[in-house]
This record gives C-alpha cells, structure tokens and sequence, in this order.
C-alpha cells in the first residue's frame, strides 16, 4: 500500500526517523503532538490552552492527509498532571464530542520540554461514519 507523509521540517524528524502523520489505505496516524510552534512552547501553564492548539494542529495534519476530525477513532494523551484532567477534558471535549472517540489519558514524568504539559496522539479512519 501506498504512504503518504506528512512532516513539519522539525530537526527531529530526520534525527530520530520520524514523521508528523502516515496515511496507509484508510488509516492515518498522527504522532504525538505538543503545543510547540516555532521552537515555543504555546499556552505556557494552561492545560486546556496546550490541548486546544494541540487538537488544532492535529486537525490541520488530517485535512492534508484527506481526512478531519469526525474521523478520529482514537486519541491517547499523555500529561505531566493528571489532577488537570478536567480542563483537559473540557478541551477534549470541545472538539469531540460528537464524535466520541475512545480516548486514553496516562500520567507521565515528563515530555521533551518542561512547559509542555500534554502531548496527544491520534488514530483516524478515513470515511468513518458517527453513530
């Protein structure tokens, strides 16, 4: 089956020997994304700000792989504070409530940068249909 990729021109990327989403036939994977642009960190000390840009930049990767959020199948959260699950949550939940995706959210030491609170991954197939 054909891949398509898409990558940000993150150093990372070619360093580690990743990209940012993969599309194989229906399914597209979205790597772990965190509220960092241009080398900042975005919504320093808000939880709900960081998994807002998040899920926004995760809509962005799957309208150019063919696909939006209605698709999401799955999404996985990884946060440094799982107290802030709340208005991690609410945002969540600001973009998904239709949808209702099973989701997972874990508590983990830290991410690749002390500000970055949440980092999310998702799972979509293209064509799913909402209950």
């Amino acid at each position: 089956m054909k891949r398509e990729k898409i990558f940000t021109g993150s150093p990372w990327e070619s360093t580690v020997g990743y990209c940012r989403a993969i599309k194989i036939g229906d399914k597209i994977e979205i790597a772990g994304t965190t509220a960092m642009k241009d080398g900042k960190v975005v919504g320093v000390g808000s939880s709900y700000d960081q998994t807002k840009f998040i899920i926004e930049r995760i809509k962005e990767a799957l309208a150019e792989l063919g696909a939006d959020l209605s698709d999401v199948v799955r999404t996985r959260m990884f946060v440094t504070d799982i107290s802030k699950w709340e208005e991690i949550g609410q945002a969540h939940g600001e973009f998904f409530h239709a949808v209702q995706p099973v989701s997972t959210m874990v508590e983990v030491k830290s991410l690749i940068h002390p500000q970055l609170l949440i980092e999310i991954e998702a799972e979509a197939i293209i064509d799913n249909k909402i209950c």
